[in-house]
């Protein structure tokens, strides 16, 4: 049940993110495709994002945190790349740009709604 929480939660801030995020965009739908690349960001967060983070911790650490922000942004591209060729809807991100700003929206959305939804 927590998983379904969270992935209605990252759905809300992916539309968030399409909302305010020049350079990102829909496709498949205007409701599918956030919902498969929230499925597809709930994956990559899940397997590939530890180990990606356990092997920049050295350069987060150097840049006090910061680099963080750029994993984030490119775990939000492999989702939008996976959820596209997986699923055949998703989000498209036009630069890394627009992802490292979505990365931003997303996580601060999550912030904001996963305690009033409850997850």
């Amino acid at each position: 049940m927590e998983f379904l929480g969270t992935w209605l939660v990252t759905s809300i801030a992916t539309f968030a993110a399409i909302a305010l995020v020049p350079g990102i965009s829909a496709v498949g739908g205007s409701y599918l495709g956030p919902i498969m690349c929230a499925l597809a960001l709930a994956l990559v967060n899940a397997i590939v994002k530890p180990v990606v983070t356990l092997l920049s911790l050295p350069l987060t650490l150097v840049t006090l945190g910061i680099f963080y922000l750029v994993v984030n942004a490119l775990m939000l591209r492999l989702a939008s790349s996976i959820s596209l060729d997986l699923f055949g809807s998703g989000i498209r991100i036009d630069s890394f740009g627009a992802a490292f700003m979505g990365a931003i929206v997303i996580s601060i959305a999550s912030m904001i709604i996963g305690p009033v939804i409850g997850s």
